[in-house]
C-alpha cells in the first residue's frame, strides 16, 4: 500500500470513529488488513471484519478477520454488534447487492446500532485514474466502482428501519461518511 492510499484509508477510519463508542462490538464489512480495529484498541469490546481478499481467518487482539463477503461470512450463532463499518465498501458493492445490505445490517446490528458508511463522490473514478496512472496510489479494486452515487446511500437504509444520524463531506468534498441508527433505543452521540 502507498502513502497516499494509507493516507486515504486513516482520514476515513479519522472519521468514522468518532461514530463508534466506546465499548461497541463493531462489524468491519470490507476489513483490510484490519486497521480500524488497530486504530481501535482498547476502545472496543471486540471485532469481526469480512474481507474477500483475505486466504485465512487473522486474529488481532479481540478481533477476527474472515475470508468472505457479507452477509454470507458473518458468523452464525447469533452474534449480533453495535455498529457495523463499511469504509468504502459501498461503491464496490453491486446494485443488486446494495438492495440487500439494510436486512443484512439489521440482522446482525443490535437495537440503536449504528451503520457507519465512507463512500467517495462520483468524481473520484477520474482523479484515481490518473493517480494510478501516475503510480501514485495502488487504486485498491478501483475498478470495481459500479458508479454509485453517495445521494443514493440514504435510500439504501431508509425509515423507519433506519434513521439518518449524520451525512458530511470531507476530503474536499471527494468523501461522503453516513451515520445510520437501527431504530430502537439509541446509542450514545459523540460530543
Amino acid at each position: 500500500m502507498k502513502s497516499l492510499d494509507r493516507y486515504l484509508r486513516d482520514a476515513r477510519i479519522a472519521h468514522a470513529r468518532t461514530w463508534i463508542p466506546k465499548g461497541s462490538a463493531v462489524l468491519d464489512v470490507g476489513c483490510g488488513d484490519g486497521q480500524l480495529f488497530r486504530a481501535l484498541e482498547g476502545d472496543i469490546s471486540r471485532g469481526v471484519g469480512i474481507e474477500p481478499t483475505l486466504e485465512g481467518k487473522v486474529t488481532l487482539a479481540g478481533c477476527d478477520l474472515l475470508p468472505g463477503n457479507f452477509p454470507d461470512s458473518v458468523p452464525v450463532g447469533g452474534d449480533t454488534f453495535d455498529v457495523v463499518t463499511m469504509l468504502a465498501v459501498l461503491e464496490h458493492i453491486t446494485p443488486d447487492g446494495q438492495a440487500k445490505l439494510a436486512s443484512a445490517c439489521d440482522a446482525v446490528l443490535n437495537p440503536g446500532g449504528r451503520v457507519v458508511i465512507t463512500v467517495p463522490s462520483p468524481r473520484v473514478d477520474d482523479i484515481l485514474h490518473v493517480l494510478l496512472a501516475l503510480r501514485l496510489i495502488d487504486g485498491i479494486s478501483a475498478h470495481e466502482h459500479y458508479g454509485f452515487k453517495p445521494a443514493l446511500t440514504t435510500s439504501i437504509f431508509p425509515a423507519p428501519t433506519y434513521r439518518l444520524l449524520k451525512r458530511q463531506r470531507f476530503q474536499l468534498g471527494l468523501n461522503n461518511l453516513f451515520v445510520f441508527e437501527k431504530a430502537g433505543t439509541p446509542a450514545a452521540t459523540p460530543a
